[in-house]
């Protein structure tokens, strides 16, 4: 049997699951691919530290994913984790479950090497579609978002921001519906952190988005009545539709976004900001939509591990 591997990326929001396999042609076959809420970022822009809840929730799903990968034959596994466990207070303890779990040690890689892992694997499929590059990739995720700009060269630049979904709901969003002067706070905070980046965003000729804030998007403008991976993956969003989109996401009742069957449960308090991040990012550039990539760094890891 071909050998299997086990990518893990546990976000500020979520972790998620990928056990592939190399095709005929080397590219990588999905054997299984999950996601589950955890939100391990709660607090911890105003704590510094994982919460014990948080903690639970991690190694609850930790738990579920190790008998996953033991019942698929997996022979080696990569766990990365998000940057905010670099400078928590409680990291050791992060730690030491996840690797009592896997039996591997999580790993904060650098921002060069999430870079690189995140547009490959992104990018590998847009050839088909003749997308010309340059393209920026955005990954959007709960506590930060990180901005990769490559062509078929690879990475030409890159950055981490301190701007996400998670974050930027605690910090401004604290009404339901949310009021106009709480959007206005939270985007004043966007535009500033966008400002700082040291990625030549304008020159892209293609913006693809990643990760669950887009996906999530993709699925409302979809109408979708359950998540469908194969109708996300290379979706497009125009710009009217985002905009539509992203109105409704932020001004709705939680109550309304429980009833959309394209948004999971636990992205319903905070796809708003996330909405709203990414419609501030495609404001700033010449591109006529989202195109949307179902593959990201878990891609990117499982294919390291089969190199």
């Amino acid at each position: 049997m071909t050998e299997r591997v086990a990518a893990i990326d546990c976000g500020t929001n979520s972790i998620r699951l990928l056990i592939a396999e190399a095709g005929p042609e080397g590219e990588l076959r999905q054997i299984d691919r999950r996601m589950l809420i955890v939100r391990l970022g709660q607090g911890v822009d105003a704590t510094g530290r994982f919460a014990p809840e948080a903690l639970e929730r991690v190694f609850k799903a930790s738990d579920e994913y190790a008998e996953v990968i033991r019942a698929a034959g997996v022979v080696r596994t990569r766990f990365v984790a998000t940057s905010a466990a670099r400078d928590v207070s409680n990291r050791d303890e992060f730690f030491a479950g996840i690797a009592a779990r896997f039996g591997v040690q999580p790993e904060i890689i650098s921002g060069a090497e999430e870079a690189e892992l995140s547009f490959r694997g992104a990018t590998g499929g847009l050839g088909v579609l003749a997308v010309p590059g340059p393209y920026l990739v955005a990954d959007i995720g709960g506590g930060s978002t990180e901005l990769i700009l490559g062509d078929a060269s690879g990475v030409l630049s890159a950055e981490s921001l301190n701007v996400g979904s998670v974050r930027m709901t605690e910090r401004h969003v604290k009404a339901d519906p949310s009021t106009a002067a709480e959007l206005a706070a939270a985007a004043k905070d966007i535009d500033a952190i966008l400002d700082t980046t040291t990625v030549p965003i304008t020159s892209a000729r293609a913006l693809i988005g990643v990760a669950g804030t887009v996906t999530t998007v993709a699925a409302v403008v979809g109408k979708l009545l359950e998540y469908d991976s194969d109708r996300i993956h290379h979706a497009r969003i125009s710009g009217p539709q985002l905009r539509e989109t992203t109105y409704w996401l932020t001004r709705s009742t939680k109550a309304e976004r429980i009833q959309n069957p394209a948004i999971h449960p636990g992205r319903v308090d905070v796809i708003g900001a996330g909405a709203l991040i990414l419609q501030r990012l495609y404001d700033r550039m010449a591109v006529g939509e989202v195109i949307v990539s179902e593959h990201d760094i878990l891609d990117g890891v499982a294919l390291s591990l089969l190199r």
